[in-house]
């Protein structure tokens, strides 16, 4: 099933159920009014929210037109939101481009930063930016949101733990972020709202492109209306979501509602070394900084900046007949007015 949260001004939204195909919803509120509540009843909730999915999606319930536009994230604010690297080509042309290199642990124990989740954007929300020099990237991900969690919990017991999947847009400030790192203390201010799409699927929706906690999808991000990327995210993965939620837990239980992202989506080209554009034929880029990594490694410096006010990103997901999954992350840079908020 595909459910979502309706923006209705609150703090937590409106649950909804929507439809297979994204054109009509049905109100869930006599069943859970938000999806932190669905999630905190999941083993009562789920049935009776499949019993309404299966109703509106055979024509016995007529429900509402949706509109994505009056979506919130499906959930608007987390206890928890976590993003790893289960694309580690990411992490290794970072590396490369900075000429560091490259422990091999990285390639068996996953890297984890926890990020901000009391203020997620909603999904066609405009991202917020104070300053251009501050250098926003878009990042284009999948998570998942789980149930309760045991700490030490094993990947295989991690993988029955997650409930829905969504796309990101893990939104950063790049040139914020060295000087963070320098502090020796992590990610905060180059970390700020994040946006996730307008509808979360179970994994059962998926069918075969969910396997092994993995989505095999192509993610498709657009750049002011130019194709930017089209990897693969089946594709060079080095860490299933569910190894992410092991990881994550493992030295703290994770309780309902935990979000856990993928880190940027990233392949490597046909020929094993660093991706090509979409326009010369390669997969392409789910963020700027992988582009700008490559020109670096290729010319010795980068030259596509990163956004500015005015741009604007779509990230999206469709099947095997053209049809979107999540609905689409569609945002554009505004400039940001101290002391207002953002939604």
């Amino acid at each position: 099933m595909k459910l979502a949260t309706l923006n209705d001004g609150s703090r937590d939204g409106k649950l909804i159920v929507v439809s297979r195909d994204l054109s009509h919803y049905a109100a869930a509120a006599a069943i859970a009014p938000t999806l932190q509540a669905a999630l905190d009843a999941w083993d009562i909730v789920a049935p009776r929210l499949q019993t309404l999915s299966d109703a509106l999606n055979s024509g016995e319930v007529g429900g509402e037109p949706f509109d994505q536009s009056a979506a919130h994230s499906p959930l608007p604010r987390a206890y928890q939101w976590a993003d790893g690297s289960a694309y580690v080509n990411h992490v290794a042309l970072v590396r490369q481009a900075r000429g560091a290199e490259m422990p091999e642990s990285f390639w068996t124990d996953p890297l984890m930063y926890q990020g901000g989740s009391d203020d997620f954007l909603p999904p066609r929300a405009p991202i917020p930016l104070v300053d251009e020099a501050w250098g926003l990237d878009m990042e284009a991900e999948v998570a998942v949101v789980t149930g309760d969690v045991a700490m030490g919990v094993s990947e295989a017991d991690a993988a029955a733990s997650i409930r829905l999947v969504m796309l990101v847009n893990d939104v950063s400030l790049r040139n914020l972020i060295p000087g963070e790192l320098a502090k020796g203390f992590g990610f905060f201010q180059s970390k700020p709202s994040t946006a996730f799409s307008p509808v979360a699927v179970t994994p059962d929706e998926l069918g075969d492109a969910w396997r092994d906690s993995t989505l095999h999808r192509v993610m498709e991000v657009d750049l002011n209306g130019e194709a930017l990327g089209r990897a693969d995210a089946g594709t060079d993965s080095t860490f299933s979501l569910a190894r992410l939620v092991s990881h994550a837990a493992k030295s703290r239980n994770l309780r309902a509602g935990a979000i856990i992202g993928s880190g940027t989506i990233s392949n490597r080209d046909a020929d094993g070394g660093p991706g090509r554009p979409v326009a010369d034929g390669g997969r392409g880029y789910s963020c700027l900084a992988e582009i700008r990594m490559v020109e670096t490694i290729r010319d010795g410096k980068p030259v596509t900046p990163f956004m500015r006010v005015g741009d604007s990103v779509r990230i999206e997901m469709h099947d095997d007949d053209g049809a979107s999954i999540f609905g689409r992350i569609e945002q554009s840079v505004e400039q940001h007015i101290q002391g207002r908020h953002n939604v």
